[in-house]
């Protein structure tokens, strides 16, 4: 399983990535545009979830368009989930202690790639810049 530890460091290297730290959450962006975020759920959505909300924060990432996060949370329900208003948004929620670390690195790339330059895409696309 998928550890916060694991969370930043696969966020940390993918090239470009700031991590943010304020009073409430981290959140990992390339240049100006988050990609990845601490999600804390407000109480009205922990209810919704009941027994499926997660005991701490879920892991928020961009995903390419809504049609992305429809078929992550039905497909990997176990994985993947969305409260009011993700799923008309391309935003997911992950749950990071039920997810695997290969199903994390994943989400986290695919993440990063929705925000990161055309630059910064094309090399890592076609240099493989991080080490697995």
């Amino acid at each position: 399983m998928a550890t916060w530890d694991d969370v930043r460091r696969v966020a940390r290297d993918l090239p470009g990535t700031v991590e943010q730290v304020d009073d409430r959450s981290t959140s990992w962006r390339v240049g100006p545009k988050a990609y990845a975020w601490e999600r804390h759920l407000r109480r009205g959505e922990r209810e919704a979830l009941g027994e499926d909300a997660p005991d701490g924060p879920a892991l928020g990432l961009r995903t390419a368009d809504p049609g992305v996060v429809d078929a992550l949370t039905s497909s990997r329900p176990d994985v993947f989930f969305a409260v009011a208003g993700y799923g008309v948004h391309p935003m997911v929620l992950l749950y990071a202690e039920r997810a695997s670390f290969e199903d994390l690195d994943e989400a986290l790339t695919e993440a990063w790639l929705c925000r990161a330059p055309k630059r910064l895409r094309e090399e890592f696309l076609s240099g493989g810049q991080r080490e697995p």
